[in-house]
């Protein structure tokens, strides 16, 4: 019996997979901390620009929008072209935005600024999952995943901190936004120096059935949209963003106006979400190894998140309790994420992991982009405990989308066994 004797290799050093896997991971947690560039900095822009919630919903809203768009895009260009090249692109455009948002004059420059963050938000989940799946031993890759959704939540938690700490201390939400164009450049330098772990050039799907690339008939690039799996992983991020995008933008002052708790403390519940995930993410990391059926972890773990939003959202809980109970829902979409990513591979047809990752995760921009200006015109209505209902709701639909999956998952693998 032989084995790919890649870069990839079952077989691999865990000092390269490790290399390469700390990597994404720092490269995805600093896009997802410039998912968050605006946000932390939204009472400021109210005082400054005096801003409503609807419109700085809609600048995140601009962010997603042109990453949904751009992502689909970016699978296309990975798969031409390769990831590395676009990575470097990628926390390029995130030191331009930050930039632009330390310089903006007004709500039109945040605009560009957001949009700006969204084109090099748009290739990293096509960039970062094609340089996991090429370069990462198979035993090692659900800890990869489960690696690579941790460093993304602790981006998010970290981006509130860091912003308004900054922001706060220096009295300037401008000195906020050059540093963190300070990360970017630094993450852009990092990321060159060590360049030759993140050359997926070099990699092979070494998962995939041997032989299996060079005998599959080629099929059309588009081919793979005719897959159902495929739009419902769509459905099932963009359901799950709209609940993710209801807590980082709007939690803190929903719990503020309900629970009758000061800014500073509130501010804390998006920190508190991202980690509880995180942590939630590490458990996930083993369970997907150990789970045949992935779509029952996901229920299970985001259904119990979806509990305990909706207990927040009653209004029962004394104060600190409810920001608790918010934050520790966070677990339950962590737990699912690792299982999430793994399922999506699944699903995804060999040579189109690119392409499948850009346009499922399309739905994640399309769920914060449509999401964002809706719960903000809830706040603006004085409806504050349906940022937690709906975020309950958005769950248990995201569960519904995941369910799908993972029974047509399941009802191909007897053919693929035949066929192996």
């Amino acid at each position: 019996m032989t084995t790919a004797t890649s870069q990839t290799a079952p077989g691999a050093p865990l000092r390269q997979d490790a290399r390469t896997i700390a990597l994404i991971g720092m490269a995805h947690a600093t896009s997802h901390f410039f998912h968050m560039l605006l946000p932390p900095l939204f009472p400021w822009f109210i005082s400054d620009f005096s801003l409503s919630y609807s419109e700085l919903g809609l600048l995140v809203s601009v962010f997603f929008v042109v990453s949904a768009v751009g992502q689909a895009s970016a699978g296309f260009l990975v798969d031409k072209v390769g990831a590395r090249p676009v990575l470097f692109i990628a926390v390029g455009c995130f030191a331009a935005a930050a930039l632009a948002a330390a310089l903006a004059p007004g709500y039109f420059g945040l605009a560009v600024a957001a949009a700006l963050a969204g084109v090099g938000n748009a290739s990293f989940h096509p960039v970062d999952f094609t340089i996991l799946n090429k370069r990462v031993s198979h035993p090692r890759l659900g800890h990869a995943f489960s690696v690579h959704g941790i460093t993304g939540n602790l981006g998010w938690a970290a981006a509130p901190v860091f912003m308004a700490g900054i922001a706060t201390a220096t009295g300037s939400w401008r000195a906020a936004c050059f540093a963190a164009c300070g990360v970017a450049v630094l993450v852009l330098a990092v990321l060159w120096w060590q360049r030759d772990a993140v050359d997926d050039s070099q990699g092979e799907w070494a998962h995939a059935a041997p032989g299996a690339g060079s005998a599959a008939k080629p099929e059309h690039p588009m081919a793979f949209l005719r897959l159902p799996s495929v739009w419902l992983c769509f459905s099932f991020f963009f359901f799950s963003t709209c609940a993710l995008a209801a807590m980082q933008s709007f939690a803190s002052p929903a719990l503020g106006t309900m629970y009758g708790l000061p800014l500073d403390l509130t501010a804390l519940v998006i920190t508190g979400y991202m980690l509880f995930g995180a942590a939630g993410m590490v458990a996930g990391g083993f369970l997907v190894s150990r789970v045949q059926r992935l779509e029952r972890t996901i229920g299970v773990a985001m259904c119990a998140g979806a509990v305990l939003l909706a207990l927040v959202g009653t209004g029962w809980l004394p104060g600190v309790a409810a920001l608790w109970v918010a934050a520790i829902a966070g677990a339950g979409t962590g737990v699912a994420g690792p299982s999430r990513d793994m399922l999506i591979k699944r699903a995804a047809p060999p040579g189109a992991t690119g392409r499948v990752y850009g346009t499922v995760y399309s739905g994640l921009d399309l769920g914060f982009s449509v999401a964002a200006p809706v719960f903000g015109a809830l706040l603006d209505r004085g409806m504050t405990s349906a940022v937690f209902y709906g975020a309950a709701l958005a769950l248990v639909l995201g569960v519904g989308s995941a369910g799908m999956v993972g029974a047509g998952v399941a009802a191909r693998l007897p053919h693929q066994r035949a066929a192996a």
